[in-house]
């Protein structure tokens, strides 16, 4: 089948084939939700401008009361059932399975010409690049000589602003503060900075493991590959587990685990599909809060000594400590104790936002975006869908033989002409509000993305599902394994009063 040019932005027939590395559709023979025209440019970016109707309209002026005042919420309120890490542990799930640094808003774009610079698979090469050999600044060196173990930094002075009087650690960084990590995404804000460092702990650890386990004898190239085996499954595990399982609810995961996949294809390899990458797993963008308590500082009870900050701020001076909890800085503050973002039991985690259409307001004035494209998170988004040719949700609903929303639902969409024919991400944001009170995904927003994630670990032959599916972890009680387990495995868990 013929492909146009997606650089001159010329129309791109919908093909069929696929192939590793590349993106693809799941419903190639959907047509998009709309024609690209200026006119429908300026109604999505209006439908997600700052101050617009899926703005929430936080007073961004006192990060704190945001998070110990509920009532400053109403426009958009917790998550009951999820605790606020898990928008960062799916981000981080984001960057394993898909790097697309070359699309543009400014013009029509064919999946299949674009390269996936992840491997499509839940395989952490984000966090591994090449291995030892093909990435070996990665890699320290100093231990054993083999690269075994992957690098990680103390923060000076962390000790004197931390509760419990211990070091903390970052990401490893040249002279330019730059990370030196598989993927520079993984730097974009404090949060998901520190999750990658501790699947690096955790990799540290199970090294460690490893090499007692095996005794003598073994090569650090055979420990190295054993202990990322390890590593790999439980992480795996973890996301089907307990990231799915709240993202899309027990008896959907279970079904696809039991009987397979529907609509998500394949050939030869598993393909990202842009109704996924696109749409519908950028659910996550409605879950983030304003603003976070990142740590704990020097009282657990005295909100002056933590550090609380906006995820963003624009505003906040660009120094080597700013105020906000943007990445790329290092400072002996800027480090996470994780009782604010996962449920250790002791009621310190903070929750959530519910998945709906109402963002957060620091998401409306992202930093860094070109003077020609929109610097609302919503309004990029929605361009994205039209740029990208992203069938409606409508259509998608009837091609998966799945309840379409009623008019009614989407009434607020009138006045741009997309009632009936509503971007995938928005649809699936509204259906998961109508549909589960926004606490999880809505039937067709749940399916594409339990189908792409499980399908692309019982697509990759080195899976625990494809090598050895009864297999159960160790790093957990009672063979499970979650977010908690993982990070006090990773020994990156503050010891708080």
């Amino acid at each position: 089948m013929s492909h146009g040019h997606a650089e001159l932005g010329e129309s791109i027939p919908q093909s069929i084939f696929y192939e590793q590395g590349r993106f693809g559709r799941m419903f190639p023979t959907l047509p998009t939700f709309a024609a690209d025209t200026k006119l429908m440019r300026d109604a999505l970016e209006e439908l997600g401008a700052k101050n617009g109707p899926m703005d929430a309209h936080d007073d961004l002026s006192d990060p704190i009361t945001l998070i110990t005042d509920p009532s400053k919420s109403d426009n958009n309120p917790d998550n009951p059932t999820m605790t606020a890490g898990f928008t960062f542990l799916g981000q981080f799930l984001d960057h394993d399975m898909t790097f697309d640094p070359s699309s543009s808003l400014a013009r029509q774009q064919d999946p299949e010409s674009i390269r996936n610079f992840r491997i499509p698979s839940l395989d952490l090469d984000n966090v591994y690049g090449g291995g030892p050999g093909a990435s070996p600044h990665l890699y320290d060196a100093t231990i054993d000589g083999g690269r075994t173990t992957l690098l990680v930094e103390k923060i000076k002075g962390s000790k004197t602003v931390s509760i419990d009087n211990r070091a903390r650690f970052d990401l490893p960084r040249n002279n330019q503060k730059t990370a030196l990590i598989g993927d520079p995404r993984n730097d974009e804000n404090l949060i998901v900075s520190q999750l990658h460092l501790a699947l690096l702990r955790f990799h540290n650890k199970v090294v460690e493991d490893v090499r007692s386990e095996l005794g003598g004898g073994h090569t650090p190239s055979e420990v190295f590959s054993e202990a990322q085996r390890v590593v790999r499954w439980h992480y795996q595990w973890l996301v089907i587990h307990e990231f799915l399982v709240k993202t899309v609810g027990q008896e959907l995961v279970d079904d696809m685990l039991n009987n397979g996949h529907k609509h998500f294809k394949w050939r030869n390899e598993p393909y990202i599909p842009v109704e996924f990458s696109v749409a519908a797993y950028r659910f996550g963008h409605s879950q983030v809060r304003p603003s976070y308590r990142a740590n704990f500082g020097t009282s657990a009870t005295n909100a002056a000594e933590q550090f609380f900050a906006l995820i963003f701020d624009p505003g906040a001076t660009d120094s080597d400590d700013p105020a906000d909890l943007r990445g790329g800085k290092r400072a002996p503050r800027r480090f996470i104790d994780w009782q604010t973002f996962f449920d250790f039991g002791d009621g310190r985690a903070r929750r959530n936002k519910k998945i709906d259409t109402t963002l957060s307001t620091a998401l409306f004035d992202l930093m860094g975006q070109s003077q020609h494209e929109p610097n609302s998170l919503a309004s990029r988004n929605l361009i994205r869908s039209l740029t990208m040719k992203v069938p409606s949700g409508q259509r998608v609903a009837k091609a998966m033989q799945l309840p379409v929303l009623a008019a009614a639902d989407l009434d607020d969409l009138s006045a741009f002409n997309l009632q009936g024919r509503t971007p995938l991400w928005f649809y699936v944001l509204r259906e998961a509000d109508v549909t589960a009170n926004g606490e999880r995904l809505g039937p067709v927003g749940g399916r594409i993305v339990a189908e792409v994630i499980v399908g692309l670990v019982q697509g990759d032959p080195h899976s625990y599902l494809r090598q050895d599916p009864d297999w159960t972890p160790t790093y957990g009680p009672d063979g499970s394994f979650n977010a908690v387990d993982l990070l006090q495995a990773a020994g990156v868990v503050a010891e708080l009063p």
